[in-house]
């Protein structure tokens, strides 16, 4: 019975998401608690365990549809919102866990727009970021940085994005940094038509305290700045970077 325990707390987990209205978190709880139970109802042989599990796994797919609906609702109206707060100090942010959802094989280019892609640490994070894309996007073909200069680091910071740039190349994939002294928004956008905006862009990770402390190269476990995070669709997205 561990194991539908497990699967019961992961469902909870995506009840308490989806009273937050946090949807597509939500929803991969629900997927996933639910192929824990459908798997555990399969190989199960007391008839009053499988009935059990068969209303579970019936309740939660249940919900399952209905945020899947209210997803499609809200994209197609171009309301679709979600929002996570990032308390100070709280952990478990990594990029990929914040929106690593919405990384496929249909995403095809990636634009970050970000004005702090500048000191050593900045660059990581891009670099960390480039990581996640091409290991979740099989199909991703261009990503494009917009971001600002800084005396101090501009030649670093040219040097460290050329290299990322070349090595980007061995994947197929086609980096483009462009230049702006302007630019103040930072958001991710995704060739899906999902656009993540990020108060304080890529930079929300405090330093480690060492180089041998937890959160180092695991950014779920690395102490993070407060911030919010707002999740968005938009329908013209390919319109626009297409």
């Amino acid at each position: 019975m561990n194991i539908e325990s497990a699967a019961i707390n992961i469902l909870k987990r995506g009840v308490e998401l989806d009273t937050k209205k946090r949807y597509t978190e939500a929803l991969v709880c629900y997927q996933e608690g639910l192929q824990i139970l459908v798997d555990k109802m399969k190989e199960e042989t007391d008839e009053a365990v499988k009935k059990y599990l068969r209303v579970k796994v019936t309740e939660y797919m249940n919900r399952a549809e209905g945020i899947k609906r209210l997803i499609l609702k809200n994209k197609e109206e171009g309301k679709f919102h979600e929002q996570v707060i990032i308390q100070d100090n709280s952990t478990g942010h990594s990029y990929k866990t914040l929106f690593g959802r919405f990384l496929d094989d249909d995403v095809q280019y990636v634009a970050v727009e970000d004005p702090y892609i500048r000191s050593f640490h900045q660059c990581q994070n891009f670099l960390r970021l480039c990581e996640l894309l091409v290991k979740s996007c099989s199909n991703l073909q261009l990503i494009e940085l917009v971001t600002s200069k800084d005396n101090r680091t501009d030649k670093d910071q040219r040097q460290w994005l050329a290299e990322l740039t070349e090595d980007l190349r061995k994947y197929r994939v086609q980096l483009v940094v462009k230049f702006s002294e302007t630019l103040h928004d930072r958001q991710i956008t995704i060739s899906t038509g999902w656009i993540i905006k990020i108060g304080r862009g890529l930079d929300i990770y405090k330093a480690p305290e060492s180089k041998f402390s937890l959160g180092v190269y695991e950014y779920d476990l690395r102490p993070c700045h407060e911030t919010t995070v707002d999740i968005i669709h938009s329908k013209n997205v390919k319109q626009s970077y297409g």
